[in-house]
């Protein structure tokens, strides 16, 4: 401190009007929230902000929650928990009883040991040898006042102690002699009793008496410090930014954690800018930060409350690893398609059912995941419904649904040219059906179809034709990108999904190739059911899955390769399911196809190809129709329009030509070497000369004799 007096503060010249805070607070507050001469107004004030803790509109708003579990709701979650539990106690019971003798051994080993306790802690508390310690801490001491005030103690407990133990020993010495004169079985009762007692008292603490008949594998308990932790190693910057600024706060918690199930579920909101989807495509390191393995670990979006909203649920068990449920339809005796299909599992493993009336199905994958194993499913159950007609197509043609063709009006199999033509008639025909079906209906008064639909009443009057009809189509992409049927295929296709949903048609698509050439947009985009296991990226995705399955966070580019036979099912529940379908093997699947075609005979819906009566092949319409080209172009008539011939051979047969187009006309003579081309002709109706599409007869004649040579060869 200066010394100087001319250095000193002068506290006059300084001295200045004192600020009254508290005014210029209330002046402050009144200016921020007096909006009357359209001044600021003060929006995050608390008034501002306050809201009515309930309100009708809040309290409608609420998700009620189940007053029974879920377990109880349903009859087959039921009926598992009931025979687990049976099952559970039946092993138990079973695994102890055979082990009696043992356990008996060990209780007899034991009681000695028994004994000794029993006694040592008698002498013990007959004499009072538990104060022993502390009236010999008082000699020590030499406080002989304390000392013979715990020796007056002793003697009192020692007497009255000892009058007890006398009182016992005389009781237990008349029950030994009474059981001199008793009857022998209540000796060894009372030996047994006490073998009993002595051997578990001198069982040892590392050692327990019964076997261990169910090994229970221990999980640790999920928490909110594990599920933030587990995000935090994501690598996410929206997580990390948040957690650095708000700290474990910035993960949001809507619900308590709890158990559902086999498992741990937590709900919860990420940090603004962070999705569900985000943290789907990071499943598997987030498997490594909640330390679980990765079919354990199954994150969902809730697009519906927003973006961000994850549901996490943890199994305790992986589920490719935990046992597949059996399907409940291999020993039925037959099954109804109008009602609920069991179509495989969830996570927590509870069946997911699909329904196959007034919907169509897509299912799509890379390949080896379980398309066929997936189509499979709805294709074997319809075949115990005898009334259900069945077409099943595998253009892979690697024998996945060959037991169907016990039971399928039609049935084809194969990577070749013929297989995919069968395919593309068969289309020809559903669409014809469709139309017919369409026509039946229409005719039908409103008591008996009053929403135009074929109704499980319909389907069952024979007379009509509007039986439930399922089509399964196994490795579509082949036909849809077929260089000659495959635009045909996708139109009729496309025509058949958005008609026949109603009609009666239920048609079944998988695709190993989801995209714009081999999967047609408008077949994708109109398919009420959807399946999609593994797959690459977004596009396929959302070809299977629907558009902005992605973005919400529908993502089925997060399997891994051990997720085989698991996807998710869109369209059969408000949210998108995970499914693990039930797998029907090779013997399985013939004895299911037996028993449903012995259900056909006795019905007497046994037709088509299963009857013997197989369709006509491609082939043999082909060189039905050269036969008939030639009948209806005269030897003089050297060239034809295309459009003509269609005419005339519709003149002819038209239950078979009815319907056949120019362009269908030349897709059929083309495996024959018969092209089109420019041909001069006159029109009819005009009189006039043009040139227009066309074939020449002498390569019809061509055909023919090649043909006819062939089968004189196949003769020698």
């Amino acid at each position: 401190m200066s010394s100087n007096p001319d250095d000193r503060f002068d506290w006059d010249a300084a001295e200045a009007e004192v600020f009254d805070l508290d005014a210029a607070r209330q002046a402050r507050t009144a200016d921020d929230t007096d909006d009357t001469d359209g001044g600021p107004v003060l929006v995050d004030s608390p008034e501002a902000q306050k809201a009515p803790r309930f309100t009708m509109a809040g309290l409608r708003a609420g998700q009620r929650r189940p007053i029974l579990p879920a377990w109880l709701r349903s009859r087959d979650e039921l009926r598992d928990a009931v025979r687990w539990t049976v099952g559970h106690a039946t092993h138990s019971t079973g695994y102890h009883l055979l082990r009696l003798p043992k356990y008996a051994g060990k209780l007899a080993v034991r009681s000695p040991r028994g004994v000794y306790r029993v006694t040592r802690a008698t002498v013990r508390w007959l004499f009072d040898l538990e104060g022993e310690q502390v009236r010999q801490a008082t000699v020590r001491r030499e406080d002989a006042e304390e000392y013979l005030k715990l020796s007056r103690q002793r003697d009192r407990r020692v007497r009255w102690r000892g009058i007890v133990a006398t009182f016992g020993t005389a009781v237990m010495l008349a029950g030994g002699i009474s059981l001199v004169f008793a009857p022998s079985w209540s000796r060894w009762g009372i030996l047994a009793l006490a073998v009993t007692l002595f051997g578990m008292i001198g069982q040892p603490a590392d050692k327990p008496l019964l076997d261990t008949a169910v090994v229970v594998p221990r999980v640790a308990r999920l928490t909110s410090e594990i599920v933030i932790r587990a995000l935090s190693v994501l690598g996410n910057s929206g997580i990390n930014q948040a957690l650095r600024k708000q700290g474990n706060r910035a993960i949001a918690f809507t619900a308590p954690i709890t158990r559902d199930g086999p498992g741990w579920r937590a709900e919860l909101d990420l940090p603004p800018g962070v999705t569900a989807g985000d943290i789907a495509e990071e499943r598997e390191r987030l498997a490594s930060g909640l330390t679980r393995p990765l079919g354990c670990v199954w994150p969902e979006g809730r697009p519906e409350v927003h973006p961000g909203r994850l549901v996490l649920w943890v199994g305790d068990q992986d589920m490719a690893a935990a046992p597949l449920k059996a399907w409940p339809l291999v020993k039925a005796a037959s099954f109804d398609v109008a009602k609920p299909l069991p179509f495989g599992t969830d996570p927590r493993g509870r069946t997911v059912s699909i329904e196959l009336p007034y919907t169509n199905i897509l299912i799509g994958s890379i390949p080896g995941y379980g398309k066929t194993g997936a189509i499979g499913v709805p294709l074997f159950a319809a075949s115990l419904d005898p009334y259900a007609e069945i077409w099943a197509f595998d253009f892979k043609g690697t024998g996945g649904l060959d037991p169907l063709a016990k039971v399928a009006a039609r049935f084809a199999s194969g990577q070749d040219d013929e297989t995919a033509e069968a395919g593309l008639l068969a289309l020809r025909e559903l669409r014809k059906e469709c139309q017919r079906r369409a026509a039946v209906i229409k005719g039908l008064p409103k008591t008996v179809c009053p929403d135009n639909k074929v109704t499980p009443e319909l389907a069952r009057r024979k007379g009509l034709g509007l039986h439930w009809l399922v089509v399964g189509l196994d490795e579509i992409q082949e036909l849809f990108s077929h260089p000659e049927f495959g635009k045909e295929a996708g139109e009729l296709a496309e025509k058949i999904i958005k008609l026949g949903r109603a009609l009666g048609v239920i048609l079944l698509l998988a695709t190993q190739r989801p995209d714009a050439k081999s999967l047609p947009t408008g077949v994708s985009a109109n398919a009420g059911t959807r399946f999609c296991l593994k797959v690459m990226g977004q596009t396929e995705n959302d070809m299977v899955l629907g558009t902005s399955a992605y973005k919400n966070g529908i993502r089925a580019t997060m399997f891994a390769k051990k997720d085989k036979g698991v996807g998710y099912l869109v369209g059969t529940a408000d949210d998108a399911q995970i499914v693990r379908t039930f797998y029907i093997n090779g013997p399985t699947a013939e004895r299911i196809t037996d028993r449903a075609r012995a259900l056909r005979e006795a019905a007497g819906t046994l037709t088509g190809h299963a009857a013997g009566q197989a369709a006509e092949t491609p082939a043999a319409r082909r060189d039905t129709l050269l036969d008939d080209v030639l009948s209806v172009v005269p030897a003089d008539e050297p060239k034809v329009w295309a459009e003509t011939l269609v005419e005339r051979l519709s003149g002819l047969r038209p239950d078979a030509y009815g319907d056949l187009t120019a362009d269908q006309l030349r897709a059929t003579l083309k495996p024959y070497g018969i092209t089109t081309g420019q041909v001069w002709g006159t029109d009819p109706v005009t009189g006039r000369g043009a040139n227009r599409r066309g074939i020449e007869r002498v390569d019809v004649v061509n055909a023919v004799a090649e043909r006819n040579k062939r089968r004189g060869d196949k003769a020698a």
